[in-house]
């Protein structure tokens, strides 16, 4: 099963004796590493109460539109931006008639109209409120809209009636959901993608690094698997998992980094420079614990080895992708890294800002290229993932397309 590993989903619970079953989704959706926010409708919570899903998914239970206790009252808003994917289980007959005519008279159907993310249903209903005209043609028009339908299922429904109209199980639903984020952008193409810190030893107790925390290169990582490549991640030392589907190589130093990239590059199509690699590095390492003595210490220190501009050097290069964390002039710095170390494509981010970058779950990229470039605003680092990727794929077929001309 793919996993939906970070990935954000509002699950949107309706009306129907099927809402008993969704305690189960959250826990299955929760098992793929998913984080999951619960909105009720208040038919929901004639059925189950909204403590169960609070308890099952870690989180506060959302069922007015009108809320004063989020920003600007503005629930539906925040929620709308907050998600990766809606997924309605059970949607009802109802439920599918008021989405199909955009109502927004409750927080959900709000949600719905307000979210530029995914919008997927699963039917549960009786099996002739299934077969209905009305009902399918409130579905043809969502399909029309490219809201996804999963299910329904046949079987014994709960009125005693036997036929189409049940909702699907948890794991055939959350099965359906990992497809949503599945593409064949870089179907076939392999992908070697560096991402965390290094660390320089000084003694045996001490080291130089730095601030990364290796969400952003995960998520490209993430991202480049959805795409349907074949990902090799070379990691720093973090405190993350790594992607489900990736090749991963630990390393330590820039060192470390560089011997296994430069023996990894020559078989990838694409290589991704997203970790933040010392720019120095001790070339004494002491055998001993350094005692303190006095009130400075000197350190000779070494300029370390630059594996990107030595990956964009070789006589074949992959298409070549750097990051630059920068604190000031950010295209200036950006533009000038580009063409000093003849890349492809660099995305760039400031850091000095303590919502964005390293630590943070929200980054925003501005992405440059030899005549071009486009900013991607500031989102989680997943979507920003996706975005990039994308990004990636179409500037790799020009390339590609262009070479073979």
């Amino acid at each position: 099963m793919s996993n939906l590993q970070n990935k954000r989903v509002l699950l949107g619970i309706t009306g129907g004796i099927a809402a008993y079953k969704s305690a189960d989704l959250v826990r299955r959706l929760k098992d793929q590493g998913a984080d999951v926010r619960v909105v009720m409708t208040s038919g929901a919570q004639s059925f189950v109460t909204p403590l169960t899903f609070q308890a099952v998914s870690g989180n506060r239970v959302h069922t007015d539109l009108l809320n004063p206790n989020a920003e600007a009252g503005m629930g539906h808003i925040e929620l709308a931006r907050w998600t990766d994917v809606v997924l309605i289980a059970p949607a009802s007959a109802n439920f599918i008639a008021r989405l199909s005519h955009g109502m927004a008279d409750d927080l959900l159907t709000a949600i719905c109209l307000a979210t530029v993310a995914p919008l997927a249903i699963a039917p549960a209903m009786n099996q002739q409120m299934w077969q209905a005209s009305a009902t399918k043609e409130n579905c043809q028009k969502l399909a029309e809209r490219d809201v996804l339908q999963f299910g329904p299922g046949s079987g014994e429904q709960a009125c005693g009636d036997i036929g189409l109209g049940r909702m699907l199980e948890p794991l055939e639903i959350v099965e359906s959901l990992s497809g949503v984020f599945q593409t064949r952008e870089l179907q076939g193409l392999k992908v070697l993608i560096t991402a965390g810190p290094t660390r320089e030893a000084m003694d045996p107790v001490r080291y130089i690094t730095n601030h990364s925390s290796g969400k952003m290169g995960y998520a490209v990582a993430q991202a480049a698997v959805e795409a349907g490549a074949e990902v090799t991640l070379v990691s720093g030392p973090v405190a993350i998992q790594a992607p489900s589907g990736v090749t991963k190589l630990d390393i330590v130093s820039a060192k470390d980094l560089s011997d296994v990239v430069m023996q990894e590059v020559e078989t990838h199509d694409i290589f991704i420079s997203a970790a933040a690699v010392a720019d120095y590095y001790c070339p004494a390492i002491a055998d001993q614990k350094i005692k303190k003595s006095g009130d400075e210490m000197t350190l000779i220190l070494k300029k370390t080895q630059d594996v990107l501009a030595d990956v964009a050097a070789l006589t074949k290069p992959p298409f070549t992708v750097g990051f630059a964390a920068e604190t000031e002039k950010l295209a200036e710095h950006a533009k000038v890294k580009l063409k000093r170390k003849s890349l492809n494509m660099i995305a760039a981010n400031r850091v000095d800002d303590p919502e964005l970058g390293f630590h943070s779950d929200d980054n925003a990229l501005h992405v440059f290229w030899q005549g071009g470039e486009q900013e991607l605003s500031r989102n989680s680092k997943q979507k920003l993932a996706s975005e990039l990727i994308t990004l990636v794929a179409h500037r790799y077929k020009l390339k590609i397309d262009n070479n073979n001309e």
